[in-house]
């Protein structure tokens, strides 16, 4: 029984020395962003809100096609301007890759702002053509598995192009996140924890999803993250569940960087 819901489901609380990362990612996304020149497209407009833009990092050569990367931040904090580096491995192996910001909570719902993702992915697939592999991380996975789910707010065509998604950390239930603190920002109730949870959702036809967690998480997200790959396997969609040995909630992303990594072969799909 879990008694202390906030403890369950801190992060930073749990990990040494927390506060050095998000000045660490801000670094190394500002150097990738320079290091890429003129391949790095800054601050295309998806939406009318302040914060619906996206940066888009182009390989060398011709796109693969489109890898999108979904910030986590418990729906609210950061924005697409810390995490560039993550697109680091997959443009490398010849990817496109978009990194959106989205309106944070309070002043955006959780509902609120898959409808954002998903005219983000709609938006960048007009700039790419071919396939649109999805990664998230924690809030950032939610939101693309929510993408999977049979009942997304995309369009027709952006749906069909979809091959799969990588959901890092995800947080497939959100039905806990009732009891914490910071459902005073999210401002979730019952209905909508269920409406947004895609382990109470339907797969689409197809989906193809890796649920991805560290060895070393907080049993909350170890139980989240295959929480979703036991049900949606029951459900008909191409499922698969991995715990990356040794990683934590703040360095399981980090291997989205290196070109042969299994985490961004899995997210371009070439890791069979």
């Amino acid at each position: 029984m879990i008694a202390d819901w906030d403890d369950a489901y801190a992060n930073g609380a749990h990990i040494d020395a927390a506060q050095t990362y998000p000045p660490m990612w801000q670094q190394r996304a500002a150097a990738f962003r320079h290091e890429l020149g003129e391949r790095a497209e800054l601050d295309i407009p998806y939406g009318e809100g302040a914060r619906n833009r996206y940066d888009l990092f182009r390989p060398a050569g011709s796109a693969a096609g489109l890898a999108v990367f979904v910030h986590g931040g418990y729906w609210r904090a950061f924005d697409k301007s810390t995490w560039s580096h993550l697109a680091r491995g997959a443009v490398a192996r010849g990817w496109a890759v978009a990194v959106p910001s989205y309106t944070l909570a309070p002043a955006a719902r959780i509902s609120e702002i898959t409808v954002e993702i998903a005219r983000a992915v709609e938006a960048a697939a007009e700039r790419v053509v071919g396939p649109v592999h999805l990664a998230g991380h924690s809030a950032g996975g939610h939101l693309v598995s929510r993408m999977l789910c049979r009942d997304a707010p995309l369009d027709a065509a952006t749906r069909a192009r979809i091959a799969l998604a990588v959901s890092i950390s995800g947080l497939h239930d959100l039905r806990p996140l009732l009891n914490l603190e910071m459902n005073k920002d999210l401002k979730l109730d019952a209905a909508e924890a269920e409406k947004e949870s895609p382990a109470l959702l339907h797969p689409a036809r197809g989906a193809r999803l890796t649920c991805w967690v560290g060895s070393g998480e907080r049993p909350e997200f170890r139980r989240q993250n295959d929480l979703l790959g036991n049900i949606w396997t029951g459900l008909g969609a191409d499922m698969a569940t991995v715990h990356a040995e040794g990683k934590h909630h703040f360095n399981v992303i980090g291997d989205l960087e290196e070109a042969d990594s299994l985490l961004t072969r899995r997210f371009t799909g070439e890791d069979s």
